[in-house]
């Protein structure tokens, strides 16, 4: 049993995926740059602005991690599971994800904040 509250856990849990959904984004980026599209810019627009709102809510997790004595490190992957320790108010607990649930979240989240920016 966590002693983690779900509020709290929510907020590491993204302190995991954010920074896979910038690394998916900097990749798509390269990629548009190097490809072969008649209008990249809007695409370029989108994925920079998806990025800097990521960024943002990335520090501001961080933040709030940092003030609320909370951390997360990998711990050890292999091809289906990842580990992590969350370190939560002097508590140790070490949590198992399923690679593909993290796949889904991150693209979840990726998809989010795509859709997100592009009705403003």
């Amino acid at each position: 049993m966590t002693r983690i509250p779900e509020e709290e856990r929510d907020i590491i849990e993204k302190a995991i995926y954010l920074p896979m959904v910038l690394t998916i984004l900097n990749r798509d980026l390269e990629l548009i740059n190097q490809g072969s599209f008649k209008l990249k810019q809007p695409y370029i627009n989108l994925i920079e602005k998806s990025m800097k709102t990521i960024q943002l809510e990335l520090a501001q997790i961080k933040k709030y991690m940092k003030q609320n004595n909370l951390k997360v490190f990998e711990l050890k992957r292999d091809e289906a599971f990842t580990m992590y320790t969350f370190l939560y108010r002097g508590y140790e607990e070490q949590h198992n994800y399923f690679n593909p649930r993290i796949r889904n979240k991150v693209q979840e989240l990726l998809e989010f904040y795509l859709t997100h920016l592009s009705i403003q």
